[in-house]
């Protein structure tokens, strides 16, 4: 998960979130989790605080990169979320090219005999710029094993991503808990001290539904914040005025 304020916020978060797309430490993109029938299904969301606007996909077939495709359907305007093969015919209507499989991390590494679920996390990314915008985005390739169609937090505005003019919030961890507490939108909501809502949100998910992740979470002022119950989410921080912070 990364925290990054920089000019321009819906394109520093899509940077972000590509580069961990194509990370195969990472599930994500390439780096993604196979289903329990051997499948891979992307999930992917962006929002930009500014205008609100939001675009996401689910269940989407091998692409490279779906927080692209997701961006192409904030940017088409009439929806929020396609799934499965309607997002796949959206995505090669307007240019972007089907992955091969065999190039995807997971399907190498189950290709190899490894069928336990992978260490990667869920990627996110929010943003402030020096206009005041926020914007955040999520990508992930769900839960290994999982019956498929399963949808989780990741690509539901409110739930896994959400962005206002007041912060902007990314999650990760069990899908199902964080979507039923509204994680992003209460985190977004109580912004106003982004540690102590990070810290209050994971704790909150955990201890009323069951699930444990983490947050990151950035607000207008510039403040950010950071935690998870998990065992590990490796995170990082940079600013314009200052050097990268790396955290684990």
């Amino acid at each position: 998960m990364r925290a990054l304020r920089s000019d321009g916020a819906l394109a520093a978060v899509l940077a972000a979130v590509r580069v961990l797309e194509d990370a195969p430490a990472c599930n994500a993109g390439s780096g993604s989790v196979l289903t329990a029938d051997g499948r891979l299904e992307l999930d992917a969301c962006v929002m930009d605080g500014a205008s609100r606007r939001s675009g996401a996909v689910a269940c989407l077939p091998p692409f490279h990169h779906p927080i692209d495709i997701a961006h192409s359907v904030l940017e088409d305007g009439r929806y929020h979320l396609l799934v499965g093969d309607g997002a796949a015919r959206f995505a090669t209507d307007r240019g972007f090219i089907r992955a091969d499989p065999a190039e995807m991390g997971a399907t190498v590494e189950l290709a190899a005999g490894d069928r336990q679920p992978r260490a990667g996390n869920t990627v996110g990314a929010v943003a402030l710029d020096s206009s005041g915008r926020t914007a955040a985005a999520t990508s992930t390739g769900g839960i290994a094993d999982s019956h498929s169609g399963r949808v989780g937090d990741s690509p539901i505005v409110g739930a896994g991503t959400y962005a206002d003019e007041r912060a902007a919030c990314s999650c990760t961890g069990e899908g199902e808990a964080y979507a039923r507490a509204c994680a992003a939108f209460w985190a977004v909501e109580n912004a106003a001290d982004p540690q102590r809502c990070a810290e209050r949100l994971v704790d909150r998910v955990r201890d009323r539904f069951g699930g444990d992740g983490g947050v990151i979470l950035v607000n207008s002022k510039g403040s950010v914040g950071i935690a998870r119950t998990m065992p590990r989410m490796p995170h990082a921080v940079l600013r314009a005025d200052e050097r990268l912070r790396v955290g684990s």
